[in-house]
């Protein structure tokens, strides 16, 4: 509470005094770039807040063994049946990273958590319903999406299976918070408080950083240059893929937005984007670096952005 007292004061004395310390504007691409950064971390963070709460309720007040129990025994099917988890979790990626976390915390393996973690924002009900508003069942963009998103999803789960050592994909700090968390002494509601603290210490200045370098992003690079491609089958893929990691929409409402594309840009190219934005878009990325290392996530975006060109490619054959 403090620091959110000191921040809104900051605010004040900022507008108060700014115009006068700096009397010149900013340039015009600063300025996108500043508007940009802050519509991402305002759309994001109720996201990230309500993940953190799941995260707990998961860790903290779900008894052990409930949810344990309804998994199938085989590793196959229970990332099947994690994969699918997102249908009853109504949050944007952004607020699966926190939830994620606490499903490791409670014990789920690293594959079952990274399958949980990919499929989510595409199986997210809210996602459905917006995505078929948008496109309904048109060059089969809203199917291609729901399929392609639970195989990718399934496809990493099972590559990350077969590592010998799947605990060296975490890092050495979300290991110690795992410590920290599970040893925690105090009842239910102080283990709840300590928790929300930890996770929102890992997590705010990871989504900070992830929208400003969204924001940056977008202002330096060309959108004409992307857009000039579009119509190409293969290019066009291309074209899509980068726009998806760059802007870094939340994948609730990403679907309006490649509506605006759905003219000039291929249905092949459309699907890619909508497959691979909620995944490894760059605040996405800064979130999961809190938890996973740099070369695992090097590797889960090197096979979503393949496996989101082959659907890509194959919807574009099919239209």
């Amino acid at each position: 509470m403090g620091i959110g007292v000191a921040v809104i004061a900051a605010l004040f004395l900022i507008d108060a005094f700014a115009p006068t310390v700096f009397p010149a504007s900013l340039s015009t691409r600063a300025q996108d770039g500043l508007t940009l950064a802050i519509s991402v971390l305002i759309e994001s963070l109720p996201f990230v807040v309500l993940g953190v709460v799941l995260s707990i309720a998961v860790q903290v007040w779900v008894p052990p063994g409930v949810i344990e129990r309804w998994m199938p025994r085989r590793a196959w099917a229970r990332r099947m049946v994690l994969s699918l988890l997102g249908m009853v979790v109504p949050v944007c990626e952004c607020g699966n990273v926190p939830f994620a976390r606490g499903l490791l915390m409670r014990g789920f393996t690293v594959p079952e958590t990274l399958t949980f973690l990919i499929a989510a924002p595409i199986v997210n009900p809210i996602v459905i319903i917006t995505t078929h508003q948008a496109f309904g069942f048109s060059d089969g963009i809203l199917i291609a999406r729901l399929l392609g998103g639970y195989a990718i999803a399934n496809l990493i789960g099972w590559l990350y299976s077969r590592h010998p050592d799947p605990d060296a994909l975490l890092t050495d700090r979300f290991r110690e918070t795992c410590d920290l968390v599970v040893h925690e002494p105090g009842n239910r509601g102080r283990r709840s408080i300590a928790q929300f603290v930890v996770e929102l210490r890992a997590v705010m200045p990871a989504l900070v950083i992830g929208s400003a370098l969204a924001g940056a992003v977008q202002v330096l690079i060309p959108r004409d240059a992307l857009l000039a491609i579009g119509s190409n089958p293969a290019l066009s893929i291309v074209a899509m893929v980068a726009l998806a990691m760059v802007v870094s929409i939340c994948s609730n409402v990403d679907a309006f937005f490649a509506l605006s594309f759905a003219s000039t840009f291929t249905p092949g190219s459309i699907v890619a984007f909508l497959l691979v934005g909620p995944l490894v878009d760059i605040k996405m990325l800064a979130l999961m670096r809190t938890t996973f290392t740099t070369r695992t996530l090097a590797g889960i975006v090197v096979v979503v952005i393949l496996s989101a060109f082959a659907i890509g490619t194959v919807v574009n054959l099919l239209a």
